[in-house]
């Protein structure tokens, strides 16, 4: 019962805005108004936020800013596109997309791995460096190959599997879909680092040489973790690569990266919910600057407003949230005698 409570009160922010927001707008909103929120701003958002879980899950509880965690999306997104049936231009294929995305998240795990067991000894500057080079070295390397990649064009046509006969790229039934694997992740996690083995992975953050005096294999611990992260990122870019139909370098490049990192930041790296706050900030900035700002120079207002969240709160939006709350908390009553 302590478990099922701390799940549901750890998860409300996040089950209230994926399944509440979506239910209000179709009821505010024009029909396809409503959709273009859903599909274009909601699950964006979800998208992003499941790959930038990867990486708050990594820097809240292992210690550890991973730069590579675009990358391994990408890995799942380009062995998706490499083996499902109906892609553009052929490269293998001839697997359904079960067998396909069961693939792409097998290739985002041992991705994970291989960048943890490169990159574990590191911290600080030095795990930035090493997991920025994985990064960018990836993106050179998908963009030069012709004969696996389809170079700077990349693999198109890969638009998903029918489900209950409606088509997977429906914008209700991929927002159903999102949500579910977002909720799923958000969930999953929370649990896991409450688990023998996520509080281990606290205690090494917080102390490693105490931790391994105890007897945990501390570099394992670290390995696993980025197999975990591999995993949820994997996830990410399974539905990235369906969402955008197909993956190309530009998805996965040194852009794409930051962008990834400033997701975390301004949403707050102190607790997983931050990856989907900031997500959703970013998807809405993203997608509304051009017409708010000057179309050439759109990037300058959202470069201003993630600025300003950083330096109004260090912490992320989360952060601010939080000292408002105890704001709130601290005012004292109507009537009450000061303290």
């Amino acid at each position: 019962m302590n478990l099922a409570r701390t799940l549901l009160r750890a998860g409300g922010i996040g089950l209230a805005i994926l399944v509440l927001a979506p239910l209000a707008l179709r009821a505010m909103l024009p029909e396809n108004q409503a959709l273009f929120w859903i599909g274009n701003i909601f699950a964006r958002a979800l998208i992003y936020g499941i790959i930038a879980l990867s990486l708050t899950f990594l820097a809240t509880y292992g210690g550890f800013v991973s730069l590579a965690q675009m990358m391994v999306a990408g890995v799942a997104g380009y062995v998706l596109a490499i083996t499902v049936q109906g892609a553009v231009p052929v490269i293998i294929g001839g697997f359904g997309y079960p067998v396909a995305i069961l693939l792409a998240l097998g290739a985002a795990v041992l991705a994970g791995l291989a960048v943890g067991a490169i990159s574990a000894r590191t911290n600080d500057i030095y795990l930035l460096m090493i997991t920025l080079a994985l990064a960018v070295g990836f993106y050179r390397f998908v963009e030069t190959n012709i004969d696996w990649f389809n170079g700077y064009e990349g693999i198109r046509n890969v638009l998903g599997p029918d489900l209950l006969g409606r088509k997977f790229r429906d914008p209700i039934l991929f927002y159903a879909i999102a949500s579910a694997t977002a909720l799923s992740l958000y969930l999953g996690v929370i649990f896991l680092v409450r688990t023998p083995f996520g509080l281990a992975l606290q205690g090494i953050r917080d102390n490693p040489r105490r931790v391994s005096a105890l007897g945990y294999n501390v570099m394992l611990h670290r390995i696993v973790a980025f197999g975990i992260a591999g995993f949820i990122a994997g996830c990410g870019g399974v539905l990235a690569t369906i969402y955008n139909i197909g993956i190309s370098p530009g998805s996965i490049g040194l852009g794409a990266t930051m962008n990834l990192l400033i997701i975390s930041v301004i949403g707050g790296l102190g607790h997983p919910i931050g990856a989907f706050i900031g997500a959703l900030l970013f998807a809405i900035f993203d997608t509304f600057a051009a017409s708010i700002y000057d179309r050439d120079r759109f990037n300058t207002l959202i470069g201003a407003v993630f600025l300003s969240i950083v330096l109004i709160s260090p912490d992320g939006a989360l952060g601010m949230v939080r000292r408002l709350r105890e704001g709130f908390a601290r005012k004292p009553r109507a009537g009450a005698p000061p303290l």
